[in-house]
């Protein structure tokens, strides 16, 4: 199921690169990386912490892409 984020314009908007929001949320510099690009779909937890390093709700980092919502 193909999720789509912001995550890549939310860092940069934060001027923080891969492995330091990493840190921030508990994970490692590739598991950011692969969300990023979309291949890896984090857990509801992880999203939870990463859309709070941003003070945004999930929906606002993470969207289902439309042709899977059909």
């Amino acid at each position: 199921m193909p999720l789509e984020n912001r995550l890549k314009e939310l860092r940069a908007s934060r001027s923080l690169n891969q492995q330091q929001l990493g840190e921030l949320v508990g994970a490692s510099r590739q598991t950011i990386s692969l969300i990023e690009r979309g291949d890896y779909n984090p857990s509801v937890t992880l999203a939870i912490r990463i859309a709070r390093v941003f003070g945004k709700p999930v929906e606002e980092v993470f969207t289902l892409s439309e042709e899977e919502t059909t």
